[in-house]
């Protein structure tokens, strides 16, 4: 492990690339930090930490939730903490990435870099290698939050949800109950029988915002030596969770969780803990018209 000031010597660790199959990806395995953060969580003594996986060149990305939603640091008296988590570019253009990102960590100090292809194919690996970060780094914590890059958070309403939440084996979000196994070929998430043969899928909470108590990586983790990983990562959770038979928890509104985007309503994003967001949307304007005082 090492911290962002020591990674110049590591930035040339070349990321396996022989895969298992075009369903399957290369987990377990040795991945290695090389932009690092190993004593921010014990430092602040966070009660939830937010791993929003992104690309190594969406910056734009990164600084809107810098100047938004992951600006929520304290709340109830909670210490809210943000990361980013990435792999490598590989590409063009992708020595200048590695610069300008050792940079950027430097300066705002909340990136976590592991030596995997960052690709979409490749997101179980980076959900997988989280869970490990989070069990070295961060297990003084009582909460992890996993979310999209391009969903907006309501960090107050996630905090006063998890002050009455269950500390083990806790997982909510969108939980999705017997969701169906996609056998169309020309499907982004097509499974052929071969690799998972059960019609249904067990139940897993959707992508796109779980959170989960903090003994968990550590069972996640050691499941996965026994389940092979798909390379549908909210899925692949799923699966994990049943070998532990521990099922996710719906949270305590229907509404609090949203995988299509909601038109922005003040009074309706006051309610909510999470949505996906249109690329058009200003979520700067949103999150600043939320901060503001009064009715909704």
């Amino acid at each position: 492990m090492t911290s962002a000031s020591e990674v110049k010597t590591e930035t040339a660790v070349v990321a396996p690339h022989v895969s298992p199959g075009p369903y399957l990806v290369e987990y377990p395995y040795e991945y290695h930090f090389i932009i690092n953060e190993p004593q921010k969580c014990e430092q602040e003594k966070t009660f939830v930490v937010l791993m929003v996986p992104i690309a190594p060149n969406n910056r734009r990305d990164r600084d809107i939730i810098r100047s938004t939603w992951g600006n929520d640091r304290v709340v109830q008296d909670k210490v809210v903490t943000l990361f980013f988590l990435l792999g490598l570019q590989t590409g063009p253009g992708a020595e200048q990435v590695q610069q300008q990102m050792l940079q950027e960590s430097n300066k705002h100090h909340d990136l976590i870099q592991s030596n995997f292809v960052d690709c979409y194919k490749n997101l179980t690996i980076k959900t997988m290698v989280m869970l490990e970060w989070l069990t070295a780094h961060c297990s003084g914590a009582s909460y992890a939050m996993k979310i999209d890059s391009d969903t907006f958070l309501n960090v107050h309403n996630l905090v006063n949800m998890l002050l009455n939440a269950k500390k083990t084996n806790y997982m909510t979000g969108l939980v999705a109950r017997r969701a169906t196994v996609l056998r169309d070929p020309r499907s982004k998430w097509y499974v052929p029988p071969d690799i998972y043969a059960p019609a249904l899928y067990p139940v897993y909470a959707l992508g796109l915002g779980y959170i989960m108590s903090l003994d968990l990586p550590k069972k996640l983790t050691e499941a996965s030596r026994h389940v092979k990983a798909l390379y549908i990562e909210d899925v692949y959770l799923g699966t994990l969770m049943h070998h532990l038979g521990i099922s996710p928890t719906d949270p305590p509104s229907g509404d609090y969780f949203h995988v299509y985007p909601l038109a922005y309503n003040r009074c309706h994003f006051s309610r909510i803990v999470a949505t996906t967001t249109h690329p058009s949307t200003n979520r700067v304007h949103i999150w600043k018209d939320l901060k503001k005082t009064g009715p909704c």
